[in-house]
């Protein structure tokens, strides 16, 4: 409880470092903290929106504390605080791969292929493209 509260009490405190104790410690009294909200809250009978809410609440209240400390955090192992953006990579990442593979491909042939669209029968591609093939006498 000693790190969590000395994160809390250091929660405006963009410069300086923090061990891996305070930063993992203040993280897992938040998951135990939240864990209990939601617990309680679904222990006792409250609406599953209202659990949310607090639960919700909660998050928001030690935002600037866990942002604060993680910096701090990033700075012991010598890095910029600005790293902790890189979180927004994987979700950026995950909207481009979407986009990518929901936009309309290519037209005509390129680079890796033919234009699948361009065939008509499914499964051609693995079929043998010579027309002959197919006009040969099977006797």
């Amino acid at each position: 409880m000693k790190w969590y509260f000395k994160a809390l009490n250091r929660y405006t405190d963009f410069s300086g470092r923090s061990r891996r104790r305070e930063f993992w410690l203040f993280w897992l009294f938040n998951v135990l903290i939240f864990f209990v909200i939601t617990s309680l809250g679904t222990w006792f009978g409250v609406e599953t929106d209202e659990v949310f809410f607090y639960g919700t609440l909660y998050n928001f209240a030690v935002l600037v504390p866990s942002l604060a400390v993680t910096v701090r955090r990033m700075h012991d192992s010598n890095r910029s605080g600005w790293w902790i953006l890189v979180i927004i990579l994987p979700a950026f990442g995950l909207f481009a791969l979407l986009y990518f593979l929901l936009v309309d491909g290519t037209p005509g042939d390129n680079y890796y292929g033919p234009d699948p669209k361009a065939e008509t029968n499914i499964g051609s591609a693995a079929l043998p493209r010579d027309e002959d093939f197919w006009k040969r006498d099977t006797h």
